[in-house]
């Protein structure tokens, strides 16, 4: 039976299952006497270790075992749980994480998990994690790792091999043979074995594969079943004969038990064979049913009507989309110039499905930004111990989505945030006590929508951004001068330290005091046409708000002509627009500016900036569009409006990455390519 097929939602749900580990573990640190919470965590290691087995990942499936093991203790009131023991089975997730990543990245899953194995072992056996240093750790597990490679798992046909043999006399044994760790030729030693073997009986299984012990593709150990009328002494004293070979251990086959395992083994095949199927819209299969199944649960093919789809798949049908939107858009151009009742109508219907369609495409593609959030809750606990704090880590909003593109971009800035408030934010338990303070500090994480955005706010009740620190640190590092220090406001103060390199850190620590982190969160959030903002309160604490746009590729814009080129402008930068009489125009700091609204508002001439060849003779007015970045405004002045538009967002490639100001081009619906206009670096 060939598993490749099942690859992809094995690694799927074995993502699922040790998120689902990590977060009852923080759940059962807070409520410890919980045995709930135990067997759901041990529901999911007990999942992921039979899906590991089937698949043939041993190391995986050993580590999850041994995991297992500790956690049936714990449910089982024979061990009592402690700071120390959750940080060992923290450890362990965290070694199955990078086995099942390196599995995504087209790895085998090997890792060595000797030192984890070790303290989960001194666990089981009720010995003190306190004693224990790097030699006796690799002590201890060299034994236990070798005798924990588990019994291989038996198909209908090696079953029914094994009670023929069985019928007609012989024995079946399963032999695990251990080479000696500095043998050279792995191969040639396991073939010896093989011609051994195959003379006192018959071989009828090898884990690993035949092809693989050829290939050296095993450590030190494999096993092999055979069937044979020799006594387990024969067998044992004539492969120890084989040079190299450094222990036999044989062990004789109960059919019972051999058939229990299948069983288990069966039940996880067929919840990947119902995905799989469903996946590709076929009827459902099963590899194995029982009578429970079909008594107890009548309505199990309501449960999951969702399909995995790779997100390559969804980014052809987006580019594809987009084509037709910039069709439509010629369409409703030509439209309005023939002036047909029919074709009006028929450009008219288009343009509403096409609309549905859009919104159908762009919901695919939004996924929860739980994706990002549910791995904080881990980092914050590792965190707050290397710092010896307290802090709880609230999450809200969790279900709130994004797209894709946007949520593979975010999880770093947040990453950076949250370091940053555990780090500078949050004070020690002694100091907060000291304040009047509880002894617990609190970080909040929410995410809500608003309008065409999603916001992202990451709130402390720390100490605050000192407002005297950050000046004294821009100026000893010229990000700013004294004199230009003295009319800051706070919330330009406080905007200072997403400077490159700049950390108002005593002493670099692992955590942070390099100067890099907020300026990437700052680059990363701007790079996807969001913006990022500061509020802080001196002993008090700060809040991050972070503004995202929903979707990256098709963007609701203001068009408008200079000259005879056409530029867009992003409808989210526009605050209005407006006509102004050019006798309204004043000079002030060698800027022309002009009266908005009580406010000095400077203006950019956008035909200076892009250099754009005059053809038309100007009139005595100026059309210019308001727009804004964070507290800042300025008013872009053009030749004139064209009108609101959807249009589809197309990069200029690498060539013309550098073009000032312009953050992309699309095609129009008469053919003409419009340059995005990108406020942000222009009011900079």
């Amino acid at each position: 039976m060939d598993l490749n097929q099942y690859l992809e939602v094995f690694i799927e749900e074995s993502k699922e299952h040790l998120q689902t580990c990590s977060e009852q573990l923080l759940e059962l640190e807070k409520h410890p006497q919980d045995l709930g919470i135990v067997n759901e965590i041990f529901r999911s290691a007990h999942t992921l270790k039979g899906m590991s087995a089937t698949m043939g990942y041993e190391d995986l499936a050993n580590l999850t075992h041994k995991m297992e093991n500790i956690l049936d203790d714990i449910r089982n009131e024979k061990i009592q749980l402690s700071s120390e023991i959750f940080d060992v089975i923290f450890l362990a997730v965290d070694d199955l994480e990078a086995m099942v990543m390196s599995i995504a990245e087209g790895g085998n899953g090997k890792r060595d998990v000797s030192e984890v194995v070790a303290k989960l072992e001194m666990i089981e056996n009720g010995e003190s994690l306190l004693s224990i240093g790097a030699a006796e750790v690799a002590a201890a597990v060299e034994l236990p790792i070798r005798e924990s490679i588990e019994k291989s798992v038996y198909d209908e046909f090696e079953l029914t091999v094994i009670q023929q043999s069985k019928e007609q006399g012989f024995e079946s044994y399963e032999i695990k043979v251990s080479l000696r760790e500095d043998c050279l030729l792995k191969g040639a030693r396991a073939f010896m074995v093989f011609e051994v073997l195959e003379k006192l009986g018959e071989v009828i299984k090898s884990n690993p594969s035949v092809d693989k012990l050829e290939e050296e593709q095993f450590d030190h150990s494999f096993c092999v079943t055979v069937v044979s009328k020799e006594s387990v002494e024969a067998l044992q004293k004539k492969i120890m004969k084989v040079s190299e070979v450094d222990e036999v251990i044989v062990s004789q086959l109960e059919l019972s038990e051999l058939r229990l395992a299948l069983n288990e083994v069966d039940d996880h095949k067929l919840i990947m064979n119902k995905e799989n199927q469903k996946s590709n819209n076929e009827p459902v299969v099963p590899l194995a049913s029982t009578k429970d199944e079909k008594t107890n649960h009548p309505a199990s093919k309501q449960h999951n009507k969702t399909i995995r789809v790779n997100i390559d798949r969804l980014d052809v049908l987006m580019n594809l989309f987009e084509e037709l939107v910039i069709d439509r858009g010629r369409l409703e151009q030509i439209s309005k110039e023939l002036e047909s009742t029919e074709l009006d109508e028929t450009v008219e219907r288009m343009s509403r499905v096409t609309g549905d369609l859009q919104n159908i495409i762009l919901n695919m593609r939004m996924v929860p930004v739980e994706t990002v959030f549910n791995r904080f809750p881990k980092m914050v606990r590792t965190l707050t111990r290397d710092l010896h704090k307290k802090v709880s880590l609230e999450i809200y909003g969790a279900e709130t989505e994004l797209d894709r593109t946007v949520i593979d971009e975010i999880g770093d800035p947040i990453v950076h945030l949250l370091r940053n408030a555990l780090d500078h934010g949050i004070e020690m338990p002694e100091v907060r006590k000291a304040n009047g303070k509880p002894e617990e500090g609190t970080v909040m994480l929410k995410a809500y929508h608003s309008g065409n955005h999603v916001f992202i706010e990451l709130k402390d009740d720390g100490a605050g951004i000192n407002r005297e620190k950050v000046l004294k640190k821009a100026i000893a590092n010229q990000v700013i001068t004294e004199q230009l220090a003295a009319t800051l406001t706070d919330k330009q103060v406080y905007e200072l330290i997403f400077a490159s390199g700049f950390s108002t850190a005593d002493q670099i620590s692992d955590v942070s005091g390099r100067g890099v982190g907020l300026d990437v969160v700052k680059s990363t959030i701007e790079a996807l046409g969001g913006v990022v903002s500061i509020d802080s309160n001196e002993g008090k604490g700060s809040d991050f708000l972070i503004q995202l746009p929903l979707t990256l590729s098709i963007i609701s814009v203001m068009l408008v002509e200079i000259q005879q080129e056409k530029y867009a402008i992003p409808l989210s930068s526009i605050i209005e627009t407006a006509i102004i009489n050019k006798t309204d125009i004043m000079n002030g700091h060698n800027q022309q500016v002009i009266d908005f609204r009580g406010k000095v508002l400077p203006l950019i001439f956008l035909k200076e900036i892009f250099e754009v060849p005059e053809t038309i003779e100007e009139d005595g007015y100026y059309s210019v569009i308001i727009v804004r970045k964070g507290d800042k405004m300025a008013g872009l002045v053009v030749d004139s409006f064209i009108g609101q538009q959807e249009i589809v967002l197309k990069s200029l490639g690498n060539y013309l990455s550098s073009a000032f100001a312009i953050s992309g081009a699309t095609i129009l619906g008469d053919g003409q390519v419009a340059l995005i206009i990108d406020c942000n670096a222009l009011i900079k």
